[in-house]
């Protein structure tokens, strides 16, 4: 290597060791000064020498790239969320179901639940090569640009570190610098930002990349992600993380019981007002991932994890209305409208009521003094009310018998807690949120239309269902508010891109009551086509795993629909995907169609992950405990012998990942691999 080359790599070297240091440990070992000298001489030296450009230098952390539409990009590994508990009795219910499916001592690792803008990041080679958002959890927003300047992300890794991996983690803004950036904007004259986690989510969507660089943000590591990681447990998987560069907070604790978790959570309860961020929580890990792998997940969270969260902030403050909004379904939904009141770093001027019971239930009135708190510290609900403070000339809240909008007679069925408008093509919110619904991000996705478009196109008569969305043109939109000609052909063109949606999200958009992503990701996959689900009875529906009778009636009551068959029969004249495309469907079969297999134990030529997708793609449901249900066990090493007893009892067979995999032609694909 030539000595300019050398000197290079060495001041890189030397820059990430400070960085690491001051940002990571927080005990510097050079003075700001010199630090800024050294990054100059690096800046300097790789101007003159661009064929040594390395994006991952210390120099690449001051941002200056600009990112106008930030890409969406599929997660390797799905971003689960974590379900939630707020007392001793939750955690000790969540203990016993996992005792049902794993054996052995079980030792959990405690951490504290940060209130930020998740992450994930992709390492390959120990360089940073990826930076998602969240997003829904199985797609996320491309941010790496933003991310690169945040000085406590490594950029290069040292250590063992596996090949690639993703690690995630939580992007934070500390009190201090929240406090320092809001000075800076009140004397300036700005408004200030309402609190640290929404200032921290809306960095990471800066357009330019040397404004994130100007934000003080940390980002705190919790959780390995990938295959072959060299680590057995969650608390090992944490300390390998430290050494390969990570900051990962010093508070995680092993523990081996729920009595210890409590003592941890009781202690973090009053010791986490100290620290430098925000925290809603305590998060509860299972710390065997062999543990974890056999636990497994429901369609929403790992069954291996959970969520203890401290007890939301409270306030109190006066009631002055009730009114009532018109969901996309029809529902009613009432809203309490507040004197506004600060609550959580923030303000909070409405409240949702839910529905009839539980405003009788609560008694609650116009007028009242009434006690609010933020659900999980998101969403604000009312508790109760002050009677001390009731009116004397209070009256009791009459539920509204027609609809606020259309005058149409409320209908509310048996079993339902709430009341419906039942004018389901003349009710304009009811309009207007199907069609805001078909678009949204999780559906169509159409670029250059939001919902304030939306109901301009409904309130214009230009669209009546989300069908007519196809036949707009470029003329009839231009003349609504705020309709410049380059968005016009945005909305056109966002529009068109639209028909290349895959089926299931195109299920999903359709707005069928009760059919919620997950769901519409089974109809598709088991179905195929909207053609075949069209005619589909409650019985065949019901025969699909985890769809209930209320769902089955559901969709058989949307089909059932002539608008809505008129609608689908639109959408297929324009080109919407409503069949599950040829690469879609390479790979999949019914061969294991009505089995329900367990996995259970160590693999080697296949990983659990793997082996859940072959059962699921073929038409299988992966179950996570032993019944007389259970079709047949695919069992690996170290399956653990009540299991084996039990299957032994209920005469269920046990085979290897091998005679699976030959049962679905698949074994030289991964004996080639592996």
């Amino acid at each position: 290597m030539n000595s300019v080359k050398q000197h290079i790599e060495n001041l890189r070297k030397e820059l990430r060791d400070h960085n690491f240091k001051y940002y990571v440990l927080d005990s510097a070992t050079i003075s700001d000064y010199d630090f800024d000298l050294k990054l100059k001489e690096l800046q300097n030296l790789e101007a003159k020498h661009p064929e040594y450009f390395d994006a991952n230098s210390p120099t690449q952390r001051v941002g200056g790239e600009v990112t106008k539409n930030f890409e969406t990009i599929p997660h390797e590994n799905r971003m689960y969320s974590l379900d939630n508990s707020y007392s001793k009795e939750d955690l000790q219910d969540w203990e016993v179901r996992i005792k049902k499916i794993v054996e052995g001592d079980i030792n959990y690792t405690c951490e504290l639940k940060y209130d930020g803008a998740s992450i994930s990041l992709t390492y390959e080679n120990g360089k940073l090569v990826k930076a998602l958002t969240r997003g829904d959890g199985f797609q996320g927003d491309n941010v790496t640009a933003n991310v690169k300047t945040i000085k406590s992300v490594p950029l290069q890794l040292k250590g063992d570190f596996p090949p690639k991996f993703d690690i995630r983690g939580e992007i934070v803004l500390p009190f201090d610098g929240f406090n320092k950036m809001n000075e800076d904007r009140i004397e300036i004259g700005e408004e200030p930002y309402r609190n640290p986690r929404n200032t921290a989510s809306g960095s990471l969507k800066l357009q330019d990349s040397s404004e994130v660089a100007k934000r003080p943000l940390e980002c705190l590591l919790y959780n390995l992600t990938g295959t072959n990681l060299g680590v057995k447990t969650q608390f090992e998987s944490l300390e390998k993380a430290r050494q390969w560069g990570f900051k990962v907070p010093e508070a995680a604790k092993l523990v081996s019981s729920i009595d210890q978790v409590l003592e941890f959570i009781d202690y973090w309860n009053e010791e986490r007002h100290k620290l430098p961020y925000e925290t809603d929580g305590v998060v509860i890990k299972v710390n065997n991932l062999q543990q974890q792998e056999e636990l497994g997940y429901t369609a929403k969270a790992p069954r291996w994890a959970i969520a203890y969260k401290f007890k939301a902030e409270q306030v109190s403050t006066k009631l002055e209305s009730i009114t009532y909004q018109v969901g996309r379904t029809g529902a009613i939904t009432p809203v309490a409208n507040l004197v506004p009141v600060e609550l959580a770093g923030t303000t909070v001027k409405r409240a949702s009521l839910h529905n009839a019971d539980q405003i009788a239930k609560l008694d609650i009135r116009e007028g009242d003094v009434v006690y609010v708190e933020k659900g999980g510290e998101i969403i604000p609900k009312i508790l109760g009310v002050d009677m001390t403070k009731r009116p004397a000339n209070s009256q009791s809240t009459n539920y509204i018998t027609y609809c606020p909008e259309c005058k149409t007679e409320l209908i509310r069925q048996e079993g339902e807690a709430q009341h419906y408008c039942p004018n389901y093509n003349g009710c304009n919110p009811q309009v207007i949120g199907r069609i805001q619904h078909f678009i949204s991000r999780k559906a169509m996705d159409i670029e250059g239309l939001g919902g304030e478009t939306v109901a301009l196109l409904v309130n214009e008569g230009l669209i009546s269902n989300y069908s007519d969305l196809y036949e707009l043109t470029k003329e009839q939109v231009i003349p609504l508010e705020r309709m410049a000609e380059k968005s016009a052909d945005n909305l056109i063109e966002g529009i068109k891109k639209s028909k290349t949606i895959p089926f299931e999200r195109v299920l999903y958009a359709l707005g069928i009551r009760y059919v919620g992503e997950t769901v519409a990701k089974k109809l598709a996959k088991y179905f195929k086509s909207i053609d075949v689900l069209a005619k589909a009875t409650i019985d065949e529906l019901i025969n699909v795993d985890e769809i209930g009778i209320r769902i089955a009636e559901s969709v058989v009551a949307f089909f059932l629909s002539e608008d809505n068959s008129f609608m689908i029969n639109r959408l297929k004249q324009f080109g919407v995907q409503l069949e599950m495309s040829a690469e879609e469907l390479i790979g999949k079969t019914n061969i294991l169609e009505g089995q329900s297999i367990v996995i259970s134990g160590v693999f080697e030529s296949i990983s659990r992950n793997e082996l859940k997708k072959l059962i699921e793609d073929n038409g299988g449901k992966v179950s996570s405990s032993i019944s007389s249900k259970t079709s047949y066990i695919v069992a690996g090493e170290n399956m653990g012998p009540s299991k084996k007893e039990k299957a032994i009892n209920l005469s269920i067979d046990l085979i290897s990942e091998y005679e699976f995999l030959q049962k679905l032609d698949k074994k030289h694909n991964f004996i080639d691999k592996k």
